[in-house]
């Protein structure tokens, strides 16, 4: 997961911007359940009063409240509001309170926060005595009051006493109105004080103080000709365009966190990519041959996949989880629902669900990638292999091979993805147990007055919210593992080093001033976890303006005696020098530079012909390209094409013969003017007025240069000045072609195997004749 992070240590700037946004988005997500509960508590049940502090109140009103009050609470009432008359009211406020240019009303002042909460606090109580007491049958109030009261003598209404009292009343008159008259004579009816029952309603629950306040406030706005139900319609459509402008934002905030996101995955495989080539092309054939071919594709490829994968998520999912998840514990908290120990067992059984699963999947996600390699290197090696294959009538077996690499790598899919879909299901499962426990448990609650609807809904879906967080984070464990393997194996090929390095403070080989005589001093060489050598004790000179030839059996250790001069791999024992100068001590770019090396197997790129012939070299003239198309045999077959040095080369140069592929190889060499000439046995595919007509146009424009030719063919090397054999690793022979005709055993037999006794004669009167005419 570290390692994962770690990649993305170049987009900081991104990584933060995506880290506020989503903050912006959880804000949202988190904002959106309590406008649900409004909706609920206050658009629909409260009718669209969202508490009981009050806009405006009739003066009637305010008397009524003032009674079931405390001189403090009194105190605080009447700095709260201001009475206005008929005449003192504003336009602002008669459009708002229609009734109130008939009446005397009081009106909010400005108040703060705090205040604002404390003023609530305090008339929920009144109102809700209020609110009772008007609602209260003339029967009901009796039994409160005591039938035997002088109140109630031959009376069977309110308006009956208040006429007894001398005051006018219609049939509508209430319990308040009866209380209020009693206070406004300075009368004190007895079982309204403190002891009355009506005391009782400052211990009810909040919820149903705060509705019966809310019920209160609106029948006052109507008292004073406002329209509830438009009151209502217009609160729960600005509490709906709310929602929808928040969910609008959370919309482009996602977009915008999915587009940066991408952005920052696609960078980050990107540098992965080159960081991976980049060391991949500095290793040296040891270090190839450590990781297979098959595995540093599939590390260049599907590794780096997985990683740019999981980053996308973990910029979208991974940091999004605590945000919302911490946010939404907040939340729970804050609402005082006494229901925070739900979250707290959810959260528990699905780390507990993630912990088992992981444990189970883990390893197998390691062995993923290692059969992902297995099938890669069996795909490439059956492509590569086709004409073989089919040669051999071995095509049953190879797909037997695949399929059995194939179904390796199925069961282990098939296996970890078994393992992984019970997590889905089973997160589903603990979700809707939870939402089942939530309402059992709220629905006691609701009965009991503490809790309302509105505030169950939200507290189930911020518990949701939670829970989906981690359903998140499990979901991207799923991927977390495979990535952290592949991290793994990437970290791999970027910090491995190669076994051949330049030194701190290397010479440097002139091309313009130096000779080119390369000198093999005692060199012995065994390759990496090899107990043998594979050659030993190899001395001699090639030097320049002469052509040295190596020949031997096969397996005597040629090509990696050559390979040895670019330091493809480093000498175990002994030394090569170029002009004295160790090839140890100048850099690989400085020593390459001044060789032009042809392996035994042309290899040719995706381009056309000129791109592979001035491939060695940007400042490659036209004229240098077709002079080396021309000495290497090149030019009749390119000039023959329809697009002649334009013409296409297909990937592997698939669309040339071999002769061709391996004529153009050499020209490429050619172009490049190097010092030295390194020719891996690089005339075997051509025919022999080919091979002659080529060495011919070479000696002459090598005759500066140093040329060391790699040969199985004695007809290739029989004018070389300098002809090295050797067998097992060690030199037997060294001379020219008479030379070693005469004293050497081992050359006289390889010459015997490839030409009669007479060939050898003609060879023998030709190579006469030539230094004759020379």
């Amino acid at each position: 997961m570290l390692k994962i992070f770690k990649y993305l240590k170049y987009a900081i700037p991104q990584v933060l911007l995506i880290t506020v946004l989503l903050i912006i988005q959880a804000w949202g997500d988190l904002t959106l359940p309590q406008y649900t509960s409004n909706i609920v508590d206050i658009g629909i049940q409260q009718g669209g009063v969202e508490n009981a502090v009050a806009d405006a109140i009739s003066e009637e009103s305010y008397n009524s409240l003032s009674l079931f009050m405390s001189d403090e609470d009194k105190q605080l009432f009447s700095e709260c509001y201001t009475l206005k008359t008929p005449e003192t009211v504003s336009d602002d406020e008669k459009s708002r309170f229609p009734k109130s240019a008939e009446q005397n009303v009081y009106f909010k002042n400005q108040l703060s926060a705090k205040t604002a909460e404390n003023l609530n606090s305090m008339l929920c109580t009144p109102m809700m005595i209020c609110k009772t007491l008007e609602e209260m049958s003339f029967d009901d109030f009796k039994a409160q009051i005591g039938e035997d009261s002088q109140v109630f003598a031959n009376t069977s209404s309110y308006s009956d006493i208040l006429k007894a009292m001398g005051i006018e009343s219609d049939e509508n008159a209430n319990a308040l109105d009866l209380i209020n008259a009693f206070c406004s004579m300075g009368m004190q009816m007895t079982g309204t004080e403190s002891t009355s029952d009506f005391e009782k309603l400052k211990d009810m629950p909040e919820s149903i103080l705060t509705q019966g306040a809310a019920g209160y406030v609106r029948n006052e706005y109507t008292a004073l000709g406002v329209d509830a139900d438009a009151l209502q319609q217009n609160y729960l459509l600005s509490t709906g365009g709310a929602m929808l402008i928040i969910a609008l934002v959370m919309m482009a905030v996602s977009v915008c966190v999915g587009f940066i996101a991408s952005r920052v995955a696609a960078g980050v495989g990107m540098r992965l990519r080159s960081a991976v080539f980049k060391n991949v092309v500095g290793f040296s054939s040891a270090e190839i041959d450590k990781f297979s071919t098959a595995s540093l594709i599939t590390r260049s490829t599907n590794d780096i996949q997985q990683i740019q994968m999981v980053i996308v998520m973990l910029l979208r999912m991974v940091m999004y989880a605590p945000i919302l998840g911490i946010g939404g514990v907040f939340k729970v908290l804050s609402a005082g629902t006494d229901m925070a120990w739900i979250i707290g067992l959810a959260v528990g059984v699905i780390l507990c669900v993630v912990i088992v699963l992981l444990n189970v999947a883990m390893p197998k996600f390691k062995i993923m990638q290692k059969l992902v390699d297995k099938l890669n290197l069996v795909t490439r090696e059956i492509l590569t292999g086709l004409p073989v294959i089919r040669a051999f009538s071995r095509e049953k077996h190879e797909e037997q091979r695949f399929d059995n690499a194939n179904k390796d790598l199925t069961k282990t899919m098939l296996f970890t993805n078994r393992v992984m879909t019970f997590m889905m299901p089973l997160m589903m499962l603990i979700m809707n147990l939870i939402t089942v426990l939530i309402i059992w448990v709220g629905a006691d609650r609701i009965s009991a007055g503490s809790l309302q609807v509105g505030d169950m809904m939200a507290f189930i879906t911020y518990t949701m919210q939670i829970v989906m967080s981690f359903l998140m984070l499990t979901m991207i464990s799923v991927m977390l593992p495979r990535a952290a393997v592949s991290a793994e194996r990437i970290d791999e090929v970027i910090n491995s080093k190669s076994s051949i390095t330049d030194k701190e403070n290397p010479e440097k080989l002139d091309k313009a001033t130096m000779h080119g005589d390369v000198c093999f001093d005692n060199v012995s060489f065994h390759y990496p976890d090899a107990d043998e050598n594979v050659i030993s004790d190899i001395s001699f000179t090639a030097k320049h303006g002469e052509t040295t030839a190596i020949i031997g059996s096969t397996g005597s250790g040629k090509s990696t005696l050559v390979h040895l001069i670019p330091r493809f791999f480093d000498v175990t024992e002994g030394k090569i020098t170029i002009d004295g100068v160790d090839i140890r001590d100048v850099t690989q770019h400085n020593l390459r530079d001044v060789i032009g090396f042809v392996p035994q197997k042309g290899v040719l790129f995706s381009g056309t012909i000129e791109s592979n012939i001035k491939f060695g070299g940007e400042d490659i003239s036209d004229d240098n390209m077709r002079l080396a198309a021309d000495i290497s045999q090149s030019a009749e077959f390119i000039d023959a094409k329809p697009d002649k040095y334009s013409e296409p080369v297909a990937q592997g140069g698939t669309n040339v013969s071999g002769g061709q592929k391996q004529r153009l190889s050499i020209a490429r060499a050619i172009a490049k003017q190097p010092k030295i000439y390194v020719f891996d046995d690089s005339f075997s595919a051509l025919d022999y007025k080919t091979d002659v007509a080529l060495r011919k146009k070479l000696a002459e424009k090598t005759k500066d240069s140093t040329v060391i030719i790699v040969a199985q063919r004695i007809s290739t090397i029989l004018h070389a000045d300098q002809i090295i054999v050797l067998d097992e690793g060690r030199i037997v022979g060294k001379g020219t072609h008479e030379q070693l005709m005469e004293s050497c055993e081992v050359y006289r037999q390889i010459a015997i195997s490839q030409l009669s006794q007479s060939d050898l004669d003609k060879i023998n009167n030709g190579v006469k004749e030539a230094s004759d005419n020379e």
